[in-house]
């Protein structure tokens, strides 16, 4: 789950981290109060979505200005009218693709003035399954760019959990970015935080881009994402509170609400499986056929009737799927409920597109059964091979 930037700079202000002050603002009228609540005499007004490269990117409406979701403002009133343009607009970066995202909050905070950018970062390293902490001296830039362009400029190591963050993590960072003096026993102290924040909030991703240096000589964090990990929000239900449903694939939220894994993606074929590595190879013997999938979705192991139910109307609800494969392998799940759920899906939404049912396993002789008799135009495989070549064939006649 990811959150604001708004959010994130809250988080780490409450662990004694650096940052700006700063308002945020969901109408158009508490702009100027938001604003002229900060000391100036620099504003800096910022779009809130979840993705990256805002200042770079550009609104489709021409009424919010070609400037980027990242402006500075010189006055109270300035502010308020660059938060005004941008609210209620769509934000197209890198990371949004075409169809950007609107933007429903502004961030408004005090400008800062800058000597120096850094880049600094921890993540789970899946390799070592650690956290790493990654920092470069070129802050402010895409780090893909960075590695891709100059790799020598990147720092990357991961913490033994056994022993935990210590003092000389810090000092070999500072040293890496080439701080001096204060600086060092400033960022020792802001790692040992970030650590720390990372581990109690069971975050995935914690990213501070810039890391800057003021004119005074001292750290800040100047701009912040985070992301933690789904799976131990029940932990956290402070962290659950920051959600904004609003920035997640509509798609995704109804699977999430039903316990469903699911992943949109931009082919045509709508998958529904049990079990994450048999949906992988579903998705890869489609791609194998000549087709691509619209989606991964693991039903899990022990759905239920309805919880299939409701699987299959999110397939359906996305336009682009022109045909859907059930992949079912009954071990814990049963043939005859999949079969079951499938046929009460299509009974209540319809079925517009091919439908292709393979089963096998628990069951599986009545759930093929049940398909049969249903009267429905369903097709069914012997295979996965056969489910997949039907599929296609069905789609791209």
């Amino acid at each position: 789950m990811n959150i604001h930037e708004y959010q994130a700079k809250a988080l780490l202000r409450d662990y004694g981290c650096p940052v700006s002050d700063g308002r945020i603002v969901l109408t158009a009228n508490d702009a100027k109060t938001a604003a002229g609540e900060l000391d100036g005499p620099l504003w800096v007004v910022k779009a809130q979505i979840h993705a990256g490269g805002r200042g770079k990117g550009s609104f489709k409406e021409s009424e919010a200005g070609e400037k980027g979701g990242v402006r500075l403002a010189k006055s109270v009133e300035e502010a308020a009218e660059e938060a005004n343009r941008m609210l209620g607009h769509t934000l197209v970066t890198h990371q949004t693709g075409p169809a950007g995202k609107q933007v429903n909050r502004i961030y408004i905070e005090d400008g800062s003035d800058i000597t120096s950018e850094f880049y600094l970062a921890l993540l789970v390293d899946r390799v070592t399954s650690r956290v790493s902490i990654v920092c470069s001296t070129e802050g402010g830039m895409d780090i893909e760019e960075v590695a891709a362009s100059t790799p020598e400029k990147i720092l990357s190591f991961s913490i033994d959990p056994a022993v935990g963050y210590q003092g000389f993590h810090g000092r070999r960072v500072a040293f890496a970015l080439g701080l001096s003096g204060k600086q060092i026993r400033q960022c020792t102290n802001l790692l040992s935080n970030l650590y720390r924040m990372f581990v109690e909030k069971d975050m995935e991703m914690l990213e501070i881009n810039p890391l800057i240096v003021t004119t005074d000589g001292d750290l800040k964090c100047l701009d912040c994402k985070a992301g933690f990990d789904g799976n131990a929000l029940y932990r956290h239900p402070d962290i659950v509170g920051l959600r904004d449903e609003t920035e997640e694939d509509p798609k995704e939220l109804a699977a999430s609400q039903h316990d469903l894994n699911y992943i949109a993606l931009d082919g045509e074929i709508g998958c529904m499986v049990n079990g994450a590595g048999l949906a992988m190879a579903t998705m890869d013997i489609i791609k194998l056929y000549g087709a691509e999938p619209a989606n991964f979705l693991d039903v899990g192991g022990g759905a239920t009737k309805e919880k299939v139910t409701e699987a299959f109307k999110i397939i359906t609800s996305d336009p682009n799927v022109k045909g859907i494969l059930v992949n079912i392998f009954g071990g814990i799940m049963r043939c005859d409920v999949i079969a079951e759920g499938v046929l009460a899906a299509v009974k209540e939404v319809g079925l517009q597109v091919p439908l292709v049912v393979r089963l096998e396993g628990t069951n599986v002789d009545l759930g093929k059964e049940i398909i049969a008799n249903s009267g429905l135009n369903v097709i069914a495989a012997d295979n996965l091979s056969d489910g997949a070549e039907k599929i296609v064939k069905a789609v791209k006649g």
